[in-house]
């Protein structure tokens, strides 16, 4: 049947409210690691597992995801995900000890990766290419912003509370989305019941986990780099085994073979690159903003928020841009834009006025948004129905590596221009952090060239709503 108006109006804000929570949660524990720490009677250090167990599982939920939902609908499968997700949450928050504590937050990750895409699965079949643009562009929103707000919240509630609330915040919001997720959310299924991928899951979800756990600790020094060097050779070689795995059989978990389609490949391989420089902020900013410019931490965490004001901004200007000049000269110009911007924090001290500040993290946030826009719906221009759980699941994967690749990136960067400086000599830590920031944008600069590959009227089904007669004509059908 067609989707109902109500359908419409509740799914964007059902899929947006998850993300937001799988966001936030996946940057606002780190803030309170010291507090856990503490409180559980270990060190800090001892509860890195905390955080590279959430990216495990992702990294071993997110591949799979596609698979369950094409198997078991759209419907069960994220009600389960935000269940498991929630449950998960409660039990973070009640831990004893750091073992209960890593568990929890293994199964949080599961959850978590089944969530994202799921949910764009959801927003990809119901809406028409005319259409998808503005739902997608206000789903994109907390995935811009959750990152922004969780060290903020986190210290905040920290300061004020229990560590132990920042899990228990996830628990209204999670039986609220359970709630509509039953009532709203629309049960998609594939017709073609294709087998899981067993050894594939193996393969990719080993290699994905095992370099995303490397790539995480290596920024901060743990690993020496002769272990570090074999780890990365064994899940580049795990990925590689995958890859010719996928090409010999009939129903792999990853069809690589989807990247054949221009724009699919264009904006996952872009994406991929852009993360990289967009990545590392997260690490270089509150270090500007803290020791370079001697500010205290709830006044760093402040200026976080243009960005966030300026991503969600953006979202009633994203379609008319579009529009008006298509997907190739948005995505070159604007990666260009993100670029310069970037690079501006080079011209950022603690003599540089706090309201010039403010102006360079707004337009930070204006051109990052649109970016994400653009590069999330542009992936689904050419993706027939029957292909957009793989389209979704393939993109997903890839966004998650892209995120450690990028955090790695700025952690990498970092260490190696603030490596022989003394923290308490503001004048040189700014000045080493001026050059990471111009590291960033040079690697931002180079991804604009990726898009340059796109051809003036690729994302038009999307953007401008020219679409086959024959594509138009199609329905859309649920499931009961």
């Amino acid at each position: 049947m067609t989707p109902s108006p109500t359908l419409k109006r509740y799914l964007p804000w059902l899929v947006a409210t998850a993300l937001f929570m799988e966001q936030l949660d996946a940057t606002i524990v780190n803030t309170a690691i010291p507090s856990i720490a503490a409180s559980l009677g270990v060190t800090p250090l001892s509860l890195k597992s905390v955080v590279t167990s959430y990216i495990l599982g992702l990294a071993v939920g997110i591949p799979v995801s596609g698979w369950m939902a094409d198997r078991y609908g759209t419907k069960r499968v994220f009600f389960i995900a935000i269940a498991i997700f929630t449950t998960a949450s409660v039990l973070c928050g009640l831990s004893l000890n750091a073992q209960m504590m890593t568990a929890a937050r293994l199964l949080q990750g599961l959850g978590g990766a089944m969530m994202m895409p799921v949910g764009r699965l959801a927003i990809v079949r119901t809406f028409p290419k005319n259409e998808l643009l503005g739902a997608m562009n206000f789903v994109i929103i907390p995935a811009l912003i959750g990152p922004l707000l969780g060290p903020t919240i986190g210290g905040l509630i920290v300061h004020w509370a229990s560590w132990r609330v920042i899990f228990f915040v996830n628990i209204p919001f999670g039986l609220a989305a359970m709630y509509f997720v039953w009532r709203h959310m629309p049960d998609y299924r594939s017709d073609e019941r294709r087998p899981l991928d067993v050894l594939g899951l193996i393969l990719f979800s080993s290699g994905t986990a095992l370099l995303s756990w490397v790539l995480e600790v290596f920024g901060e020094h743990t690993l020496d780099g002769m272990t570090a060097g074999l780890l990365l050779l064994l899940s580049f070689g795990l990925l590689a085994t995958y890859a010719w795995h996928a090409c010999r059989t009939k129903f792999p978990l990853l069809r690589l073979t989807l990247l054949k389609v221009r724009t699919f490949r264009i904006s996952v391989l872009g994406g991929f690159v852009t993360r990289l420089g967009v990545g590392g902020l997260p690490f270089l900013l509150p270090l500007l903003y803290q020791l370079g410019m001697g500010l205290p931490a709830w006044q760093s965490g402040l200026l976080m928020m243009p960005s966030a004001l300026g991503a969600m901004g953006m979202k009633m200007f994203a379609p008319k841009l579009l529009n008006r000049f298509g997907y190739r000269q948005v995505l070159v110009m604007n990666t260009v834009c993100i670029g310069i911007t970037i690079a501006l924090f080079t011209l950022v001290s603690a003599s540089t006025p706090l309201p010039l500040v403010v102006a360079i993290s707004l337009m930070q946030g204006l051109f990052n948004s649109l970016q994400f826009s653009s590069m999330n719906t542009l992936a689904y221009a050419d993706i027939e129905g029957p292909d957009s759980s793989m389209a979704s699941t393939i993109s997903s994967s890839f966004q998650q590596l892209s995120m450690s690749f990028g955090l790695a990136a700025g952690s990498i960067v970092t260490a190696w221009f603030l490596g022989g400086v003394s923290q308490t000599n503001q004048g040189q830590v700014t000045q080493a952090l001026h050059h990471g920031f111009s590291v960033l944008a040079g690697l931002t600069l180079i991804s604009s060239l990726i898009f340059w590959r796109l051809r003036r009227n690729d994302g038009d089904s999307i953007s401008r709503g020219q679409i086959k007669a024959q594509q138009a004509a199609e329905p859309v059908t649920t499931s009961p």
